[in-house]
C-alpha cells in the first residue's frame, strides 16, 4: 500500500510540472507545434535514464524512491497519450510534415535523453 502512495505523490508532482512546462512553452513558442509535450518527454526520458542507470544502479536511492521517481513522477510528467493525440490532430489537420516531425523528434530526442543519462551515469560512476 505504501508504494501506491509513493506513485500517487510522484504522479501528482510530475503532472503539475508537465502542466507548468507546457504552459511556459506555449507562452514563448508558436502553438503550431506541440513543443511542451516534446519538452516533457525529453526531460522525462533523461530523468528516468539517470534514476535507473546511476541512482538505482549505484544504490544511491531506496526502492521506494525509485518507484516515486520512475512510475510516479516520470509517469505523471511524460505524455505519451497527449503526444499521440496531438500527432493525430496534426495529421487530421493535413499538417503532415509537422506530424512526422513530432513523431521523429519525440522518438529521437527522448531516446537520446535516456542515452545521455546512461553515459552521464557511466562518467559519474568512474571514480
Amino acid at each position: 500500500m505504501q508504494n501506491y502512495l509513493f506513485v500517487s505523490l510522484g504522479a501528482a508532482l510530475g503532472g503539475a510540472l508537465r502542466y507548468w512546462i507546457s504552459k511556459a512553452a506555449y507562452q514563448v513558442l508558436p502553438a503550431s507545434f506541440p513543443y511542451g509535450t516534446l519538452a516533457v518527454n525529453v526531460i522525462g526520458g533523461f530523468i528516468i535514464g539517470f534514476v535507473m542507470y546511476y541512482l538505482d544502479a549505484n544504490e544511491v536511492i531506496s526502492p521506494q524512491t525509485r518507484i516515486f521517481l520512475t512510475t510516479g513522477f516520470c509517469g505523471g510528467l511524460t505524455t505519451f497519450s497527449t503526444f499521440s493525440y496531438e500527432t493525430i490532430n496534426l495529421f487530421r489537420d493535413s499538417e503532415i510534415f509537422l506530424g512526422a516531425a513530432n513523431i521523429l523528434l519525440n522518438f529521437v530526442l527522448s531516446l537520446g535523453a535516456v542515452l545521455a543519462a546512461f553515459y552521464l551515469a557511466k562518467v559519474l560512476s568512474v571514480r
